[in-house]
């Protein structure tokens, strides 16, 4: 089986990269690229994101075909992929991260800034924060409610369907952390940066039929 991280110089992904071929354990191949032919071929597809949604989106778009390819992969196709923090995010129509700025559109929502109620809560959202499990999912397999994973982000993602919803945390409100949709995916929270935990949640997405 062959699985892509997607690099398209969207920050510093070496965690994300180390965390997947420590579960792959050299019986999953992982590649890290963003070649449009080896993405094709790729059995399942991981989209990190770290910074901006405008810097994520702007630079997945830099990279010719690779919004259509992503589209075709996942949408067309309905193979599995995987998006955390800001991969996570841009799968909604519209950002508001520094200007408004068109997301890829696969699950109808939008990205806002947390209200921090007027200063209350600090932002960015850094730090371990429990997760409540709304419905069951393929990627939560094995993983107990109001387990700990590490977030760092100021915008969230507020989808327009709720049913996609399989967890939230609670900060200033309850802000949607992981998402499943058919054969799409999301966490809000960094799996890479969440111990034991996170790395079960990879395993359970390289484990995916």
């Amino acid at each position: 089986m062959k699985v892509t991280i997607v690099d398209y110089n969207s920050g510093n992904i070496s965690s994300v990269i180390n965390s997947f071929r420590e579960v792959a354990n050299d019986k999953v191949s992982i590649m890290v690229t963003s070649d449009l032919n080896k993405i094709k071929s790729s059995d399942k597809i991981v989209l990190p994101g770290q910074g901006s949604f405008k810097n994520c989106m702007d630079a997945l778009n830099k990279i010719k075909g690779l919004p259509d390819t992503l589209n075709e992969f996942a949408i067309t196709n309905k193979k599995p992929l995987l998006g955390i923090c800001v991969g996570l995010q841009m799968f909604a129509d519209i950002g508001y991260e520094e200007t408004e700025t068109k997301g890829l559109g696969w699950i109808s929502g939008k990205v806002s800034k947390i209200n921090n109620q007027n200063g209350k809560y600090k932002l960015p959202h850094i730090g371990w924060n429990e997760i409540n499990i709304v419905k069951e999912s393929k990627i939560l397999q094995n993983i107990k409610n109001n387990s700990h994973m590490y977030f760092v982000h100021s915008y969230e993602f507020i989808p327009n369907d709720k049913n996609v919803i399989s967890a939230t945390t609670d900060y200033s409100s309850d802000i949607v952390c992981s998402i499943e949709k058919e054969n799409i995916f999301g966490t809000q929270f960094h799996p890479e940066k969440s111990d034991k935990i996170g790395l079960n949640l990879i395993k359970n997405f390289l484990n995916l039929k």
